[in-house]
């Protein structure tokens, strides 16, 4: 293994910068469930919080392109800290608005929330595309998007547990104020650290006659597919371990931690992935990582019991973190150097749109389908778009700049580039 996760931390401000973005991103585990509990006590009915969450992950999700398109163009610092000032203070107004039971109304919440999240940073593409510029080999980038991947992982785990202890003293409102906070220092730390501040507003932007959005999609088609298909794996399978615990006579705390051993196996996969010197190209991987998922789906729906289920949902993880980051990597080293930040967040936004139809999927099959027959529906679902990956992945093969090279054309583009986020 010609790279160590100490040699990842040990690169140039990357400990800095990584424990920045790191602190802004754990507020994306906390805002979304203290905005739910705050918006259901202001209004006093799930119904409109369930409403007002809907639109402010739809805007937060399905925008993050666009806002990934501004940092491309304009550099992290002049698109980041705009993005941050007034998302942090959406976040404050909104506290205002529920911080009274029955002060809300229903309109203003939703348009507040949906304004949040359509200025919510991407600091996590924006990582990723820094990862990518301090890193001075191919290995070295897989493992540092493999730390990242786990961390992010811990980070939502983590977040809804430190909403938990904020609501044992105080209104949830108060929560949504700690994650404004965290937003606003990490990303005014993200962008003074000398690996962001160095970047040169402007020198990431697409030229007149150069690659523009079209070519962008073109290359990044493969692993945006394979993120939704994981994507939706764990939308459905959030519900389905939800539904099967109170099926066989259990609480929710039993689902929690069916729920964790995916988290878990997902972050064992991740490390292993990351440690692994792989000779096998990123395009071959991806859409057998993908296809992982399939088998440890059906596992779960021939499951008996809640510890059967338990160590399905654990093989399920160890494929889960790999594959996205596989598909990060191929998104990396498939865009041109004027949209990574873009190339990464269309993957985010794949992951992110594909659990949210997970999630709508697994409510109209729980009633009418046996869990067991919803899990093989999902792995059905999941190794269709391991194949679809897998065509992709053949016809673009021989694609210059692609990811069948080993990551030739990645190293040999930093060094040629010029000094921008993009490089």
């Amino acid at each position: 293994m010609s790279a160590s996760y100490a040699q990842v931390l040990c690169l140039p401000h990357a400990r800095r910068t990584f424990a920045a973005a790191l602190t802004g991103r754990l507020s994306y585990g906390i805002v979304p469930l203290s905005v739910l509990l705050a918006v259901a006590r202001a209004s006093g009915s799930y119904a409109v919080a369930g409403v007002v969450m809907a639109l402010f992950s739809a805007t937060s999700v399905f925008l993050s392109p666009a806002r990934a398109t501004l940092i491309d163009r304009h550099g992290p610092r002049r698109a980041l800290l705009p993005m941050a000032a007034v998302y942090t203070a959406l976040l404050g107004l909104l506290t205002v608005i529920v911080w009274r039971p029955g002060a809300a109304s229903p309109l203003v919440l939703g348009a507040v929330t949906a304004a949040a999240g359509a200025c919510t940073p991407p600091l996590g593409p924006t990582m990723r595309a820094v990862w990518a510029r301090l890193a001075p080999e191919r290995a070295l980038v897989q493992r540092a998007y493999s730390l990242d991947g786990v961390a992010e992982e811990l980070l939502f785990v983590s977040g809804p547990l430190l909403v938990g202890v904020i609501v044992g003293f105080a209104p949830p409102a108060f929560g949504i104020l700690v994650g404004a906070a965290l937003i606003a220092f990490g990303t005014a730390a993200f962008v003074s650290s000398p690996a962001v501040r160095d970047v040169r507003p402007g020198d990431g932007a697409a030229k007149p006659g150069g690659t523009g959005r079209r070519p962008v999609l073109r290359g990044i088609r493969r692993p945006v597919i394979a993120a939704a298909g994981v994507g939706l794996a764990l939308g459905v399978a959030e519900l389905l371990v939800v539904a099967f615990a109170e099926g066989h006579g259990h609480g929710g705390d039993s689902a929690a931690w069916v729920l964790a051993a995916l988290s878990a196996g997902s972050a064992v996969g991740g490390l292993l992935n990351g440690a692994v010197a792989w000779r096998t190209p990123a395009r071959v991987r991806l859409p057998l990582l993908v296809a992982g998922l399939g088998p440890a789906l059906l596992g779960a729906a021939l499951a008996p019991g809640l510890g059967t289920l338990t160590a399905a949902m654990a093989v399920t993880g160890f494929f889960v973190a790999p594959a996205i980051t596989t598909a990060y990597l191929i998104a990396d080293e498939t865009a041109s150097p004027e949209a990574r930040v873009r190339a990464g967040a269309w993957v985010n936004t794949a992951v992110n749109a594909g659990g949210t139809a997970g999630a709508a999927l697994a409510g109209l099959l729980i009633g009418p389908l046996a869990t067991g027959w919803c899990f093989a529906a999902v792995a059905a679902v999941t190794l269709l778009a391991a194949v679809a990956a897998a065509r992709g992945a053949t016809r673009d093969g021989g694609a210059p700049g692609g990811v069948g090279d080993g990551g030739a054309a990645v190293a040999e583009r930093r060094q040629s580039s010029s000094p921008s986020l993009s490089s």
